[in-house]
């Protein structure tokens, strides 16, 4: 796994001039290493890539990061650091500045002399757009486990229910099965609250003719999957009704016609257009969708502000929405691959419009 993951980055350095890249942040340092513990660095020259850790890791971080020269650092990381640069004269190394604050730069700049940091940008989360088969697999689980957990909360929503006991037993259903946790803080959102884009789980009770919004995701095995079902409880307002065949309308349309070589902003038209053909289009006031992967919102951004380009390998959300304050909201969302003649859907959850 890490090998073809350091030749491309190798490559990416050498078209940008960095003789080495010392990456900081925890989800590219697994990405590039397998490497689960809590701590460590990896820098990676023309010649070598090593895994700098402590004492808590050796016999763990050997055992994952395949293809790494694994070395315990000394009381001061970047002691070692400066150590191996000068043992392969190398005088410039590239360094995240999107994970490392002034304060931590200074201190690199001063411990590192005579060496010149440079930065270089997003470089591995560039790399981490375009989802390898494994990581593809690896996605496709975590997506059935929220088709999964889907499936369990139909079976347990009653009125007088709070919100907040449905995320628990949601969140204990996902980690019975392998999950380390939910993707991220679960929304679930009824009545009135269906209408905040983020409204996570709250004391409110469930009640009767209204709509429930519950946007979710499992962090499997490393990966996120990112969930969005709205369901009806009871007869709510015909409006809401309204909303909901327009929003899946627009989701169906974008799932339908999206595909590689669009611009971020021509996907999220798909999606805006109509429902801003219906009337509704100050209501929908978010993306129509993100990158997926390791970090539950990751580039590419499908927004009318993006010009990043969609290519086979990329997974993405679509999730178009309408909050209609005081009264309450839909989002209806997907997870799908980027291919090479269009899409493959991971979600597979109904999205017909469900009355209990």
């Amino acid at each position: 796994m890490a090998n073809h993951r350091v030749t491309r980055l190798r490559n990416v350095m050498e078209q940008k001039g960095l003789q080495a890249l010392l990456v900081a942040s925890p989800v590219n340092r697994r990405y590039l290493t397998g490497f689960t513990g809590s701590a460590g660095y990896v820098l990676v020259t023309s010649e070598h890539s090593y895994l700098l850790t402590d004492f808590r890791y050796m016999t763990q971080a050997p055992q994952q990061a395949a293809g790494f020269n694994v070395i315990e650092h000394g009381a001061k990381v970047m002691d070692t650091v400066k150590e191996l640069l000068s043992s392969e004269g190398i005088t410039s190394l590239g360094f995240e500045q999107d994970h490392v604050t002034y304060a931590v730069y200074s201190a690199y700049s001063e411990q590192l002399k005579p060496v010149t940091l440079v930065p270089a940008g997003a470089i591995v989360e560039q790399l981490r757009m375009i989802k390898d088969s494994e990581e593809l697999k690896q996605m496709q689980q975590a997506a059935d486990l929220a088709d999964e957990t889907f499936q369990f909360v139909l079976s347990i929503i009653e009125s007088g229910k709070s919100e907040r006991d449905i995320d628990l037993q949601m969140e204990m259903f996902m980690r019975q099965r392998g999950a380390a946790s939910s993707s991220f803080e679960t929304i679930v959102a009824s009545g009135e609250r269906s209408a905040l884009p983020h409204g996570v789980a709250s004391d409110k009770l469930i009640g009767i003719n209204e709509l429930i919004t519950f946007d979710f995701g499992a962090l499997l095995n490393g990966y996120c999957s990112d969930l969005t079902r709205t369901v009806a409880v009871g007869t709510p307002d015909p409006k809401l009704k309204e909303i909901y065949d327009i929003v899946l309308e627009a989701q169906l349309h974008t799932l339908d016609q999206i595909k590689p070589g669009m611009t971020g902003r021509q996907a999220d038209a798909l999606a805006r257009d109509i429902i801003t053909r219906y009337g509704y289009g100050e209501y929908f006031g978010h993306s129509t969708g993100h990158g997926l992967g390791m970090e539950v919102h990751e580039s590419p951004r499908l927004s009318k502000l993006s010009d990043d380009v969609l290519q086979p390998g990329m997974v993405v959300t679509v999730e178009p929405g309408i909050y209609l304050p005081g009264l309450g909201g839909v989002r209806i969302e997907d997870d799908i691959v980027i291919t090479e003649t269009g899409i493959h859907i991971l979600t597979a959850s109904s999205k017909e419009y469900t009355v209990l």
